[in-house]
């Protein structure tokens, strides 16, 4: 029966504690890295504080389940660093209580924490979304003179198409403008081109006061009275400097929210679930519609698709019928006649088709973002326990507290979760990949991370062990250390010479007979090396006994025996023999062909790497068998 103990509660309020700080801190850095994607559109706006104080609001509101799993990893991080570096998670452990054991109070806390942010997706998220978004397009239309761009047309004016080609920012004066002002319809439309102007607000914000310098003025004269007639008058103004007032309400009202309630990302779960359905229906229907008219385009009535049928049978069986020779005996007329039809009848079902195609795909591209935010709620929600089974664990083997080492370590575990995340849901959003694997991609990744992580930690393995990485690397590219012996201050245990000098001979013996029989030089053979393997462990029985003799040496105080020391090499004692201990490893190693001969090079390489290696050892064991002689 699961009971409360001290211990859960003393570390459920640590944990509790950093959790709240660490939230704060992610939600603010998060809400800065968005700030700073608008901040065009709150600069010199004139905005209210009330207005300021909602846009805020609504983003904190929108950003807070992104925040929730960065503020797990963190607080967990230093949660558990803390304890280890302050020896605390030592007494836990020697008191009896497991690693995981103490995760007890922060699971359920952290399984609280991932119902929380699922809840606040489904219901509040959706809704502080679509109010932010209000708030967007609605600072967007306000004092359009900040807004205007370079380049592209800005129709934030009611009536009236701005081009703007440079903007100065600093004086706001506007260069290369082309201004289409629009009235009851097209043919009313004037076009005014001047080389500089400046747009501002009056000070009542109910007008905008355009000033053009240098340019000229193009306006039909059509009027009602002239309706028919098929001349249109024109009048045409060339000036120096020109005022003009355009009616605008430069006051901040809130944009209408229904068009924002169609997106994915303003609707709960089951309104996604619900709009799926209906997407699928409607665009199916769509579909049906469009197969409907294109077999009714190309076959209008059963009577002409039969004549058309059986004048494409006759066709197919006539043995002399060629198509090139029919329009070779076509009137010169005749033929540009059939390819101009035949050419605008392609070209008619070439754009039916790319229409239709825009409005399939845009119908695809809705049921997919559906789809994708559906799946984008749970995942969110889950990265909250998948983060605390990383960064507890991780925290208890690194054993830093503070805002050190844990910021770094979340950091690059966050960054790893962010670029998986966005990757996966643009592949997604594309269709370039499955929406069940564009958006379970960073949960597929970071999950069997979490569980290394908290294995690791709960059998006190090292992991961060820089010489044990360091010796694994080596050993799987073939490299190996020196012999680095140095000379002892105080030797407690003198040198057997006469034992080490007779063990030294009789290794020697046997370096020579084991070079001899195997010839090293030449490649090994196929068949034994990955069908029938024998084992040999003659170079392992020879480092046994080399090991203590080198060990015995290092003892000594004479320098040219310990320089020859350094000579030994480390061996290398079954790389040479075959490249697994397993004989069905072997046997696949040599059916996949390109594997088998890596691992077949790679063993003929240690080979003649193992010969050197003999012959420096019978050297070396020479020139120190020399030198005790002489001592």
């Amino acid at each position: 029966m699961f009971r409360i103990k001290k211990l859960d509660i003393f570390i459920a309020k640590q944990f509790g504690l950093l959790f709240a700080g660490t939230f704060f801190i992610s939600l603010f850095v998060l809400m800065m890295q968005f700030l700073w994607q608008y901040v065009e559109d709150l600069v010199g706006k004139g905005l209210s504080m009330t207005v300021m104080a909602q846009f805020f609001g609504y983003m904190g509101l929108m950003l807070v389940p992104q925040a929730l799993p960065l503020a797990v990893l963190l607080s967990s991080l230093i949660t558990y660093g803390n304890l280890g570096e302050q020896s605390e998670l030592t007494a836990i452990k020697a008191s009896g209580i497991s690693l995981l054991q103490s995760f007890r109070s922060l699971i359920f806390i952290t399984f609280l924490v991932t119902l929380g942010s699922l809840y606040f997706q489904n219901n509040v998220g959706p809704s502080a979304r679509m109010h932010l978004s209000q708030l967007l397009v609605s600072m967007r239309q306000k004092s359009p003179e900040v807004e205007i761009p370079e380049g592209i047309f800005y129709d934030g004016i009611p009536q009236t198409n701005l081009y703007v080609q440079h903007k100065e920012p600093k004086t706001g004066k506007l260069y290369g403008l082309m201004v289409y002002r629009m009235t009851d319809s097209y043919e009313d439309a004037a076009i005014i081109l001047a080389d500089s102007g400046m747009l501002q607000s009056t000070a009542e914000k109910k007008h905008l006061l355009l000033n053009l310098w240098s340019g000229e003025w193009f306006e039909n004269m059509r009027s009602q009275q002239m309706a028919g007639s098929a001349n249109v008058p024109y009048r045409r103004e060339s000036f120096i400097h020109k005022r003009i007032v355009i009616p605008f309400d430069g006051d901040f009202n809130l944009a209408d929210g229904a068009g924002f309630m169609a997106s994915a990302r303003t609707k709960s779960l089951s309104r996604i679930n619900k709009d799926i359905d209906s997407l699928n229906l409607y665009y199916d229907s769509i579909g049906r519609a469009y197969m409907e008219e294109s077999r009714l385009y190309y076959y209008p009535s059963p009577k002409l698709r039969r004549n058309q049928l059986a004048t494409a049978t006759k066709i197919a069986q006539a043995k002399d019928f060629d198509i090139d020779s029919l329009y070779e005996h076509l009137q010169p007329e005749q033929r540009r006649q059939a390819v101009n039809r035949a050419l605008s009848k392609t070209q008619g079902a070439i754009s039916d088709f790319d229409f239709k195609k825009m409005v399939t795909d845009d119908g695809d591209q809705e049921i997919r973002q559906h789809k994708i935010e559906r799946i984008n709620k749970f995942t969110l929600a889950l990265s909250c326990l998948i983060f605390f089974f990383i960064g507890a664990p991780l925290g208890a083997i690194i054993r830093k507290g503070g805002l050190g080492v844990p910021i770094i370590v979340a950091v690059i575990v966050y960054i790893v979760f962010y670029i998986l995340d966005n990757m996966g849901y643009r592949m997604a959003r594309g269709g370039m990949w499955e929406i069940w694997f564009g958006k379970g991609l960073s949960t597929a990744v970071l999950t069997p991370i979490a569980i290394f992580f908290t294995y690791k930690a709960n059998n006190d393995s090292a992991v961060f062990n820089i010489d044990a990485w360091r010796n694994t690397i080596f050993r799987m590219l073939g490299l190996r250390l020196k012999r680095s012996i140095q000379h002892k201050e105080v030797i407690i245990n003198h040198p057997d010479y006469a034992k080490d000098a007779e063990t030294l001979q009789a290794i020697t013996r046997e370096v020579e007979a084991y070079a001899q029989h195997h010839k090293l030089k030449y490649p090994p053979n196929v068949i034994k090396v990955f069908f029938r393997y024998r084992p040999d462990n003659k170079i392992a029985r020879i480092s046994d006994a080399l090991e203590p003799v080198i060990e015995d040496l290092a003892n000594t105080r004479d320098r040219k025996i310990l320089s020859e020391l350094n000579h030994y090499p480390i061996l290398a004692v079954k790389a040479h023999t075959r490249p697994f201990e397993r004989k069905w490893m072997n046997i696949t190693a040599a059916v996949i062909l390109p594997a088998g001969i890596f691992f077949y090079f790679r063993m003929w390489r240690f080979r003649l790497r193992l010969l050197r290696d003999l012959i420096t050892i019978r050297n070396t064991n020479n020139e120190i068998v020399g030198r005790i002689s002489q001592l």
